[in-house]
């Protein structure tokens, strides 16, 4: 039986990569900081709760020490992750943006990546056939939003693109670092969530199929890479 933590899952893809992974046997750790709707969605979902803030390093190192307890870890899915929106969802473009927005944007979409792997990776190395699943995104791919035919060019917000380009360089590392698990970011395309103000085109049933499928790699599969549902993608 395969056990997984998922981080930010007690609503929207998360969620739903919960309930696949849960339907396709694995046993599912709800990772969420707050308490209250994360113990609702794993008794929902049939999961485990572990309260885990991805910005916060006792919730981290609690969370560790209790999946560590229960038996251990051969899936992580650094799924939690902010986009800031303003007045009108809007973005902060590259005129607006400010350091300050910067930061709180990597605190949680890449510092807590390197939080959360960092304390689970003595767990993961236990296993028979570790898996890292980064959830990234198609506007990290620097060659999509460099070309002006593709859709992804007009997008014009400066923190979460450059976010999530520094996830896609962690994956490419760590996968360089641990050659024995399989460790890539995924594209789970734009998806109506609460990141976004629900402006999304696709489901989250859509957007949970590529984290579902690369988590449950094996260990002959590829590491390293960054893929959609329909295959690999450019940096």
């Amino acid at each position: 039986m395969t056990t997984t933590l998922i981080t930010g899952a007690n609503k929207g893809i998360g969620h739903e990569t919960a309930r696949q992974l849960i339907a396709a046997g694995h046993t599912v750790y709800v990772g969420a900081r707050d308490a209250e709707r994360g113990r609702r969605a794993a008794e929902q979902l049939g999961a485990r709760f572990v309260l885990l803030d991805v910005t916060d390093d006792a919730t981290v190192e609690a969370a560790a020490k209790t999946v560590e307890a229960d038996g251990g870890l051969d899936v992580l899915i650094n799924n939690a992750g902010i986009e800031t929106r303003g007045e009108g969802n809007s973005v902060p473009t590259a005129e607006t943006v400010t350091a300050d927005q910067m930061r709180n944007t990597f605190e949680t979409n890449v510092f807590g990546v390197v939080r959360v792997t960092h304390a689970f990776l003595p767990l993961l190395q236990r296993s028979a056939a570790p898996v890292v699943v980064n959830v990234s995104s198609g506007l990290a791919s620097l060659t999509h939003l460099s070309d002006p035919d593709h859709p992804a060019h007009f997008y014009p917000g400066v923190a979460y693109p450059s976010s999530k380009a520094a996830v896609n360089m962690l994956t490419v590392q760590f996968a360089k670092a641990f050659p024995n698990m399989r460790i890539n970011a995924v594209e789970p395309g734009f998806t109506k969530t609460d990141l976004n103000g629900n402006t999304g085109t696709q489901t989250v049933e859509q957007a949970a199929r590529i984290i579902v499928h690369m988590a449950q790699t094996g260990p002959d599969g590829p590491t390293g890479g960054f893929f959609d549902i329909n295959g690999p993608l450019p940096w």
